[in-house]
């Protein structure tokens, strides 16, 4: 094809006002460029859930730096969501209005939680908390008044090192109990830390469900820590029972800690939820899991799971497998997904694939995702030689404007000869 005349100074005026961009800052834009790259990788899958377990944990954080009125605005924000996590919220944020000293607020917050969730696991522990709040008479609690707590776990420890068989009835019973929700986290933690099958039982009861919802994930958390065939059989048993997505989405993780591929790549097969078998591809991805990955691309059904499934084998490094996908997917956006999660990568051999594709494939979307594969990997010199072949204008026009925002004496001076 001839290059026409209106190609001509449509280049150079592209050119022109991109090279005071490309001389004046054009790292930001590079740098913003690859975390929208990131960004978009994400899958929408359980995105409303990751979040939610994101503002979970920061209003669980900022309770335990003593943070209560961050805390009720990260718990607003998750109430507000409507989740599986809403009872949870509504626990924890009563607990911080009372540590603030806000007890009306802490009282109405727990009887709209025992009014929307008459069946949660957390309705014991809310009866304990407004016991609490109730015999506080209207006195505000201090926040730093916590000297009780910290006696008891110091106690805890202890008596531990000193005298497991006596400690077991103890921690069980604060556990059991109305002990503060910080003193039953931390005596779940002190079982943690011995070998006994009597504390694994412990633990693998709480896993099971016989605490409140958030001990359940910490004794998921701590069965996945100390592995084992016994323990990763627990976790098997509770997944198979569990109708809590994410009470699965901890076992997964736990799979994951442990070190169990094959569970973890059975649920990618089995499991029905879709978001639930993204979560298993993603533990699968950063345990460089790229054959159990490979097997599952090519029986997966669901086109965001494959997505997720590149998206893995971007985590686990895999670049020979997603050159082979990027060349050979018949399917245009799993394609373009596999060419962008390429472009995030800088291992050798990808820079060659993503020009060879460029070079044999002439639609239009897919020439596209190679410059902006190129232009995240900040590779300038094979964007130039892309320019120099180019006879589209538009697809030209393209690559200028990425090279204009590079950083690189190539980028430079290629500019600067469509300006002479």
């Amino acid at each position: 094809m001839i290059m026409t005349s209106s190609f001509i100074p449509t280049t150079l005026a592209a050119a022109l006002l991109a090279f005071g961009a490309g001389r004046a800052g054009a790292q930001p834009a590079v740098n913003a460029a690859t975390h929208a790259g990131f960004a978009s990788m994400a899958s929408s899958i359980s995105e409303v859930d990751d979040r939610a377990d994101d503002l979970y944990d920061e209003g669980r954080e900022a309770i335990e730096e003593g943070h209560y009125d961050r805390a009720i605005e990260r718990f607003d924000r998750l109430i507000a969501l409507k989740t599986n996590r809403t009872d949870a919220a509504l626990y924890w944020k009563a607990y911080s209005l009372a540590k603030t000293g806000n007890r009306a607020g802490a009282l109405q917050t727990l009887a709209d939680l025992q009014k929307q969730f008459a069946d949660s696991r957390w309705i014991k522990d809310a009866k304990a908390l407004e016991v609490e709040v109730r015999q506080a008479s209207g006195q505000a609690v201090s926040p730093a008044s916590q000297d009780d707590d910290e006696l008891k776990l110091m106690a805890l420890r202890g008596l531990m090192e000193s005298d497991p068989e006596q400690a077991f009835p103890v921690l069980q019973k604060i556990l059991s109990g109305t002990s503060s929700p910080k003193v039953k986290d931390r005596a779940l933690f002190v079982l943690s830390q011995s070998r006994s099958p009597r504390a694994r039982d412990v633990i693998a009861g709480i896993a099971k469900g016989s605490g409140n919802p958030d001990l359940q994930l910490r004794a998921i958390k701590y069965i996945g820590i100390m592995g084992g065939g016994d323990n990763r059989q627990v976790l098997s048993d509770v997944y198979k029972s569990s109708g809590d997505p994410s009470v699965k989405r901890a076992i997964l993780r736990s799979f994951m800690v442990a070190g169990d591929r094959d569970r973890l790549l059975a649920v990618a097969k089995s499991e029905s939820d879709a978001g639930l078998r993204g979560e298993a591809v993603r533990q699968l991805g950063v345990m460089h899991g790229s054959s159990e990955l490979a097997q599952l691309y090519q029986t997966e059904t669901s086109l965001e799971v494959r997505k997720s499934i590149l998206q893995a084998l971007f985590i686990g490094g895999d670049s020979d497998k997603l050159i082979e996908l990027a060349k050979n997917e018949k399917d245009p956006e799993l394609r373009k997904s596999a060419i962008h999660n390429l472009g995030l990568m800088k291992r050798a051999g990808t820079a060659d694939a993503l020009t060879s594709i460029y070079a044999s494939d002439a639609a239009p979307d897919i020439r596209k995702a190679v410059i902006t594969a190129l232009f995240l990997q900040n590779n300038a010199a094979a964007l130039v030689t892309l320019a120099r072949a180019e006879k589209n204008p538009e697809m030209k026009k393209d690559i200028v404007q990425k090279l204009s925002l590079m950083k690189s004496k190539e980028a430079t001076d290629y500019l600067m000869e469509l300006l002479k």
